[in-house]
């Protein structure tokens, strides 16, 4: 899934791989790839939101309409 070109500290991931276990993800690739996924979302919300945030400001400036 990865391929060659994506590497990680030994350490992180053995965590991976515990916490895939633990919860259930039939590999540690499905583990890291919902944790990217989540992670991602999270950050496009606050850049969604702080466009929102400008676009709110600029139009209490009389910038925009």
């Amino acid at each position: 899934m990865f391929g060659d070109k994506i590497r990680l500290d030994k350490d992180l991931l053995e965590r991976c791989k515990k916490h895939a276990t633990e919860i259930g993800y039939s590999s540690v690739e499905e583990f890291i790839t919902h944790a990217l996924e989540k992670e991602l979302r999270g950050r496009e919300k606050i850049d969604e939101e702080g466009e929102k945030e400008v676009a709110k400001k600029l139009r209490g400036l009389g910038y925009i309409d």
